[in-house]
């Protein structure tokens, strides 16, 4: 199994959401994250000063799936994130021991919910 972390920007999320949903991913996490990268800082005047600020806006997904269908979700987060900009965001696999569904006690890749053609 592998945990695929994406850091992308907020309008590309719905794209690739109704996307994973349609190949059959329904299972995700998101989080609002800030962070800095090549993407230059934000100056802003506010009541007379100037302020920068570097720290960009982001969504972070996260998404555990099993080793065969990592290409897919990656795909499709390329297709919907890259904008050829700067700050487009990042994509990182990171390898998942074990996962154990606490409903059940089901444990290993039965835990994972993928759903053919879409099925919720």
């Amino acid at each position: 199994m592998k945990m695929v972390v994406a850091y992308i920007r907020h309008e590309s999320f719905e794209p690739i959401r109704e996307d994973l949903l349609r190949l059959g991913f329904p299972s995700l996490s998101i989080s609002e994250v800030k962070g800095s990268g090549r993407q230059k800082g934000i100056t802003e005047h506010y009541r007379g000063a100037t302020v920068t600020n570097y720290l960009r806006p982001k969504i972070k997904l996260e998404c555990v799936v099993s080793d065969g269908d990592v290409q897919t979700i990656v795909d499709a987060v390329l297709t919907h994130a890259r904008t050829g900009n700067v700050g487009d965001g990042k994509v990182f696999i990171l390898p998942v021991e074990q996962s154990y569904r606490i409903r059940t006690g089901e444990s290993g890749e039965e835990t994972l919910q993928t759903h053919p053609d879409g099925e919720a």
